[in-house]
C-alpha cells in the first residue's frame, strides 16, 4: 500500500536565464514499512525533495500525498499540525532540547498535541535502541550516536505515517554511523515504519530496502 506519492512534483527559483530547477516533474511512490534511500550529490536535489515530502516547504507546482491526503492542499496552521502528527524527521543536528532530559525530549511532539503518551508502546522503542538506562540524562551528557538514537526514538513515538531522515549519520563516526542505521533498519522492521532517509554516501544506502538516484532535480534510477 503506497504511503507516500508525489506527482509532477517541481521546485524552480528565479526565472528566464537565472531560472534554476531544483525539482523538475519528480513522481514517487513508497509503500508503507519501505526503507527507502535517495542518493545524489551535493545540489541534485535531495533536500529540496526533502522537504517537499515533509511539507517543510511548498512546490512550485505538483502534489505530495501523505497517508491519502494532499498535504499542500491544506493551509499553513493545518499543515503544521499534520505534520507534528504524521511526519517524524531526524535530522543531522538532532535537534534536541537542551534543557529537557532523554524521555522528556522523546514524549515532547506527543505532548505538544496534547495526546496522552503510549508508555508501552514508548518503552518498547526506548529499550530497542539501547537508552533504557540514559531516559534520565540531558542531551549534553550523551554520545553524538546517543543523540541521534534519541531523535529517532522521538520520530518514532508519535507513530507517524512516515519518518524522513536527513544525512542522520552525518556528525558521527563510521563505527557510530553503522550502528545508528542499524537501528533505523531493526526499528523500521520492528515497527513497520516507513523511512525516507537522503544521502550522499553510496555505502550508507546500501543498507535501505531501495534506492532512487536523482541528478539535477530529476530521478534518474530506481532500484531494490
Amino acid at each position: 500500500m503506497s504511503i507516500l506519492i508525489t506527482e509532477g512534483l517541481k521546485k524552480y527559483y528565479g526565472k528566464d536565464e537565472n531560472l534554476v530547477k531544483a525539482l523538475d516533474n519528480v513522481n514517487l511512490e513508497i509503500n508503507k514499512g519501505e526503507f527507502v534511500a535517495i542518493v545524489g550529490t551535493s545540489g541534485s536535489g535531495k533536500s529540496t525533495l526533502l522537504h517537499m515530502l515533509g511539507g517543510l516547504d511548498r512546490p512550485s507546482q505538483g502534489k505530495v500525498i501523505v497517508d491519502n491526503k494532499d498535504i499542500f492542499s491544506m493551509d499553513n496552521d493545518k499543515l503544521t499540525i499534520f505534520r507534528r502528527r504524521n511526519i517524524g524527521f531526524v535530522f543531522q543536528s538532532y535537534n534536541l532540547v537542551p534543557i529537557l532530559n532523554v524521555y522528556e525530549n522523546i514524549v515532547l511532539p506527543i505532548e505538544l498535541d496534547g495526546n496522552k503518551v503510549d508508555t508501552k508502546y514508548v518503552d518498547n522503542i526506548i529499550e530497542t535502541l539501547g537508552l533504557t538506562d540514559k531516559i534520565n540524562r540531558l542531551p549534553n551528557k550523551l554520545s553524538g550516536g546517543q543523540q541521534q538514537r534519541v531523535a529517532i526514538a522521538r520520530s518514532l513515538a508519535t507513530k507517524p505515517s512516515i519518518i524522513l531522515a536527513d544525512e542522520p549519520t552525518g556528525n558521527l563516526d563510521s563505527k557510530t554511523e553503522q550502528e545508528v542505521l542499524g537501528l533505523l533498519k531493526v526499528t523500521s522492521k520492528k515497527f513497520n515504519q516507513t523511512i525516507v532517509m537522503i544521502t550522499h554516501n553510496e555505502q550508507i544506502a546500501q543498507m535501505a530496502d531501495r534506492i532512487i538516484r536523482i541528478e539535477d532535480g530529476k530521478i534518474v534510477a530506481k532500484r531494490g
